[in-house]
């Protein structure tokens, strides 16, 4: 289906879902936009490599770009404010579902854009969206993905890992469970110092095709305990047929780090000017 009529087909359908004349989604010079209240969001991405041979992409990293109507960016911390404390939105966990649904929605029809749009899509889920809904997690976005005429092994949903949520681990690792009944591909990710054997013990629980590493994490641990560490997650990763990324990489010295601690895959903005042939050189290259 032509893209144009994938947007008018998602309109439609959040307008019944909604029982509203809303249109969120909007489609200009082949790129997908969508608008929650006062929000438009976009979607930038961002290529997974091979470690080895980081011009071998195995799939691509989407992230929300989000902007006010006179495109003045905001914070991860003011969109929470817009999402939790507006009280003219439903609820905050309806606001939460439906957000994410739409941004997602906005991903997956953007993805398609990409020539080729080869590989896994990778989708960040906030936690309280997987909490909120109690069953058959994955079903509402199943049929998106159909309708883009992709399939669901296609989609990676990534769980950020906040010790914020430590309390209710079990049941995100249920809600991601449900996801991989469905056929979707899931992974977890770290972007805060947690104590090393609960990040250890959470992988060999869900036993991930993927376990994200934030490379800006590294900068906040002591830098002679950061390898040892790595070398014990990529081997956990690996007992478990997962495959390991550290993500963020914006430097030689992290590009390095990855490779000695035996990480599977990366992604940074490191890589965007240069290719590596398959002995290792260096050289430039014009790298999406």
């Amino acid at each position: 289906m032509p893209l144009h009529d994938l947007v008018e087909y998602f309109n439609g359908r959040f307008g019944r879902e909604h029982r509203s004349s809303y249109r969120p989604f909007m489609l200009k010079d082949n790129q997908v936009s969508g608008l929650f209240g006062p929000l438009r969001i976009d979607s930038h991405f961002s290529p997974i490599r091979q470690a080895l041979n980081p011009t071998a992409l195995i799939g691509h990293a989407a992230r929300i770009d989000v902007s006010t109507s006179s495109t003045q960016y905001l914070c991860e911390d003011e969109i929470e404010n817009l999402l939790i404390n507006n009280e003219k939105q439903p609820t905050s966990l309806e606001s939460i579902i439906t957000f994410d649904r739409l941004s997602r929605t906005v991903h997956m029809l953007n993805f398609l854009t990409l020539l080729p749009a080869h590989g896994s899509l990778f989708l960040d889920v906030d936690p309280r969206h997987i909490l909120g809904i109690k069953q058959d997690h994955g079903v509402y976005f199943g049929e998106v993905i159909a309708q883009c005429g992709l399939c669901t092994p296609n989609i990676v949903i990534v769980l950020p890992v906040h010790s914020l949520y430590a309390r209710y681990y079990q049941a995100l690792l249920t809600g991601l469970d449900n996801y991989r009944q469905q056929g979707y591909q899931v992974a977890l990710k770290f972007d805060y110092g947690a104590r090393e054997e609960t990040v250890l013990d959470l992988i060999v629980a869900l036993s991930p095709h993927y376990v994200i590493v934030s490379a800006n994490g590294l900068a906040n641990r002591n830098g002679s305990a950061a390898p040892g560490y790595l070398d014990e997650l990529t081997t956990v990763v690996a007992s478990v047929n997962g495959q390991s990324i550290l993500q963020g990489i914006d430097q030689k010295k992290t590009d390095s780090l990855a490779r000695s601690a035996n990480f599977d895959l990366v992604e940074g903005s490191y890589y965007r000017a240069i290719a590596f042939d398959y002995r290792g050189k260096l050289g430039t290259a014009n790298v999406r």
